[in-house]
């Protein structure tokens, strides 16, 4: 079964509460579209392109799953309206109640409208290589002969302020897993 890797970002509160208890309940939804293998601890890390909103709370998850790439993407756009994301209405780099990203789909090389994989803006962004770093380390990125910790290094090199822009954060709601469920105001349930 192929395994993917996603990338989970959240900066205001949505139907789930607060972004952290967001991101738990999207990673339960993960369920539905197959079997999660890892999960990355949770980061704070500064908004890129709109300065002026809340930091993000990032994350990656290795997901095995039997969708096909443009599936997968179209269950996890879906996730994402149901915790109150609509991306036709959002302002670009704007604040966010979930965002949902794909970032690499085994070893393949998607180039299409709406789909391409690996994610075009992964070897430039912190906040998506150290949580993914944290879960997949050695894997390489299709097309560059990179892994992911190499291409950290390399942003970290080339961007250096990169460094202090994610920084790791702990959530109880997240180490333990507890499911939350759009619709319920922040409370938790197991």
């Amino acid at each position: 079964m192929p395994n993917a890797c996603l990338a989970l970002g959240a900066n205001i509160p949505g139907p789930a509460g607060p972004p952290e208890s967001t991101l738990a309940a999207a990673t339960e939804r993960f369920a539905t579209l197959g079997h999660i293998t890892a999960r990355s601890s949770l980061y704070s890390t500064a908004p890129v392109g709109l300065a002026e909103q809340p930091r993000f709370i990032n994350a990656a998850v290795s997901l095995e799953t039997a969708l096909p790439p443009r599936e997968l993407l179209e269950q996890l756009l879906q996730i994402e309206r149901e915790f109150g994301r609509d991306r036709s209405a959002g302002i670009p780099n704007g604040p966010r109640t979930l965002d949902l990203d794909i970032l690499l789909y085994g070893s393949e090389i998607i180039h299409q409208p709406g789909l391409e994989i690996p994610h075009p803006r992964l070897a430039k962004r912190a906040f998506v290589l150290v949580p993914l770093a944290e879960i997949a380390s050695n894997i390489v990125v299709p097309g560059t002969d990179l892994t992911v910790q190499q291409l950290l290094q390399q942003l970290r090199t080339v961007l250096p302020s990169e460094n202090d822009a994610v920084l790791p954060l702990q959530s109880s709601i997240w180490r333990s897993g507890r499911r939350v469920d759009p619709g319920q105001s922040g409370g938790a349930s197991t």
